[in-house]
């Protein structure tokens, strides 16, 4: 199996996307999922699959699979009737709208405006266009038995376009003159279509300064026949992996990059969402997209395109917003039999009214009425368009939904499970403590030794000791060897060997297993250091929201039960597993799931089991790459303090999706009974119509500048 993605252009709303997705589905593609507002489209098909006859089908179905690469595509040919945007259909018609609108207003003096010829002739370039864009697409839905909201434009302006004919050719216009109909419904339904598009813009503004900072220039180095260093512009999509590029102050870093000489203060807010610069020396990674507030770095290229964090970024949201979390299902059922109802209601209103009234053109107008009032895509937009913009926000603040569902699992949560050591603890180790029990020795020269050990491990407590007993006078041994849960051991030039690390090393000593690090000679047993993770600033203030919340709080780590009960009285936390592998805090992570919807926040290898066995698995940034995969949610950043945004934006998300459903409901629900009771005429309804999608599209963009927290 491959994962697919396209391009597909013509989508207007969420019916489209509807349409899409069950074309393909159809045909046997899995895990299908349409977004609508750019255009995106993904699925799963087989290696080898019909690619040109899906294309076709899309393309029958009235939209068409564009080249991502390619530039934008230009309207099949260059006639009036195919002007390529909703602003220009809309500036087409919009004189002519105005013209018959104005034969209503103007005195009957003005004789040409009331002619019935002259009006004929005003409707028909704005008729011609309305069934060239929405009478092409309706007749293709049908086609393929998929009717889209361009059926009832298409019906309502033809209903009052043919009824004006007749009169026009019968000799009594007079009776039948509603040319100003069919103009205003087209031109008022294409004003809607552009203010939905505007509207729907402004959800992907994240996304899209996100996609922004991928596109930029560098400055490459390359090297003379000399050997000098030579610089020249480059676009950063020109530039490959282990090419070398200079940074300086002010710059944007073009690509992500491993610094090789300087250091920098470096602004990664676009990825993380934290204002305050970060020092970055050599051998540290710089993301693609960050700036470069002060210093000039010299630095190498590790990966480009899809490869490179921004593009990963990019990909999981856009994912996302093309996802159907489980409320938009029930809006979908309704939108696939939305639109034959409404035309059965329609037939129904002219008929009744017919009977009632005896009257053709009133029952005509409330069926017209009813045609164009209604408003499917308002069901459909309602979810597409607070999830955009609320996974939109997320991302800018370096919080990165895997899938739009999480936004709605979170409105569930009842507790919370955290990991110690790198989630809530800084995963940097200080000395607490240390003794030395032989006489012989002080306690600077048991720095020294302690030292002169740990130099040759990476192990984190290892680095920490040698960063914190540094010294110029150290011990030359004649070997040195790692042993893998035990600790450093090393051998003098007199034979004896000395070691630092767990209690194992220890042959017998009085003191007990209660030590972080134990210093032997020999085996005997000659110092011991205590070392303490230190708990990061904004634990407590997390863990206090989330018991204002009324969610409870979970400590589960591998560590030493008395450091996790300790952690635990300083953070408030009241229920701690402590001492725990990997399998078993997967099973009480299954346990606590089964009692309650419950959230697991970690960061390593050891984590990832138990996240996955969660409700909902939160990873924060330097995370291990499984712990990561088996997240639902990332927060970046060391993101723990964003934790309380994530709830919040999650909550007020569903919140949103709720105001809209209930809006689009509600409108059509009312609406479509005050048409066929003919309280408001064509054009009122094309114009409420035209906005109903605007007010939820407004509503969403509310997200943006909500108080979540």
């Amino acid at each position: 199996m491959q994962q697919v993605k396209w391009k597909v252009s013509g989508m207007d709303c969420n019916t489209c996307a509807l349409h899409i997705h069950k074309y393909l589905e159809k045909q046997g593609m899995q895990q299908v999922k349409v977004n609508f507002a750019n255009g995106d489209v993904w699925f799963v098909a087989a290696e080898k699959f019909a690619e040109e006859e899906l294309k076709k089908g899309i393309a029958n179905l009235g939209y068409e699979v564009v080249d991502e690469k390619a530039a934008p595509v230009a309207a099949t040919n260059s006639s009036l009737l195919s002007l390529s945007t909703h602003k220009q259909r809309l500036l087409f018609c919009l004189p002519f709208a105005l013209v018959l609108l104005a034969s209503h207003l103007l005195p009957h003096s003005i004789a040409l405006l009331h002619d019935h010829w002259f009006q004929l002739a005003i409707t028909l370039p704005v008729f011609a266009l309305g069934l060239h864009y929405f009478g092409r697409s309706a007749i293709k839905s049908l086609r393929v038995g998929m009717p889209n909201m361009n059926v009832l434009i298409t019906l309502g302006a033809t209903s009052a376009f043919v009824y004006s004919l007749y009169g026009s050719l019968s000799g009594q216009p007079e009776q039948y003159l509603f040319y100003e109909t069919t103009t205003t419904i087209i031109s008022l339904v294409l004003l809607g279509n552009f203010l939905e598009e505007a509207s729907i813009a402004s959800t992907q503004r994240a996304l899209n300064k996100l996609v922004s900072a991928q596109q930029l220039m560098a400055t490459m180095i390359a090297f003379d026949d000399e050997h000098r260093e030579q610089y020249f512009p480059i676009d950063n999509t020109a530039l490959k992996v282990g090419d070398l590029i200079l940074i300086k102050t002010g710059e944007q870093v073009p690509i992500d990059c491993k610094i090789l000489w300087g250091e920098a203060h470096v602004n990664e807010s676009i990825i993380t969402g934290e204002s305050l610069p970060v020092h970055k020396y050599a051998k540290d990674l710089l993301i693609g997209g960050s700036i470069v507030q002060e210093g000039t770095i010299k630095a190498q290229v590790t990966a480009t395109g899809d490869d490179t964090v921004l593009s990963g970024i990019i990909q999981m949201v856009r994912g996302a917003q093309g996802e159907k979390p489980p409320m938009q299902l029930l809006a979908d059922k309704i939108s696939a039999v939305f639109i034959p109802v409404v035309l059965l209601i329609a037939l129904a209103t002219g008929i009744i009214n017919f009977i009632i009234l005896n009257n053709v053109e009133a029952s005509l107008m409330r069926s017209i009425a009813v045609l164009v009032i209604a408003c499917p895509c308002a069901m459909g937009l309602a979810t597409p368009a607070a999830i955009a913009v609320g996974l939109g926000r997320a991302a800018r603040s370096g919080i990165l939904f895997s899938n739009a569902r999480s936004l709605e699992l979170f409105r569930q949560i009842k507790q919370v499970v955290f990991d110690k050591t790198g989630t809530l603890t800084t995963g940097t180790f200080r000395v607490a403590g240390l003794r030395v029990l032989d006489n012989a020795i002080t306690e600077e020269q048991f720095k020294g030794l302690v030292y002169s050990l740990e130099k040759y491990s990476n192990h984190p407590i290892a680095v920490c000791l040698a960063k914190t007993f540094k010294t110029n006078v150290e011990i030359r041994w004649r070997q040195v060897e790692e042993v893998k849960g035990k600790g450093i051991f090393a051998t003098d030039p007199n034979g004896i060997v000395h070691s630092a690390g767990s209690y194992a090393t220890v042959k017998s000593s009085e003191e007990g297993d209660h030590h972080q690090v134990y210093v032997c000679r020999s085996g005997e047993l000659i110092g011991w250091i205590d070392l303490e993770d230190e708990i990061r600033p904004e634990a407590r203030e997390v863990i206090d929201y989330l018991h204002k919340k009324n969610i409870k709080t979970v400590l589960l780590s591998g560590d030493r039960i008395a450091r996790c009960e300790e952690i635990g009285a300083r953070l408030g936390i009241g229920v701690i597993y402590g001492e725990k592998s990997p399998e078993e805090k997967m099973e009480i992570v299954g346990r606590l799931t089964a009692q309650m919807p419950t959230a697991m926040v970690g960061d390593g290898i050891n984590d990832a089991p138990a996240m996955a066995k969660a409700t909902l698995g939160i990873a924060v940034s330097e995370a291990s790459q499984l712990a990561i995969q088996s997240a639902q949610l990332i927060l970046l950043n060391h993101g723990l303090k964003k934790l309380p945004d994530a709830l919040g934006l999650g909550r007020h998300t569903y919140i949103t999706i709720q105001q809209n459903l209930f809006w689009a409901f509600a409108y059509n629900v009312v609406a479509i009974p005050v048409a066929f009771l003919g309280l408001l005429t064509p054009t009122f309804g094309a114009l409420v119509m035209a906005f109903s999608d605007v007010v939820l599209a407004i509503n969403s963009v509310r997200l943006f500048v909500k108080r979540v927290r």
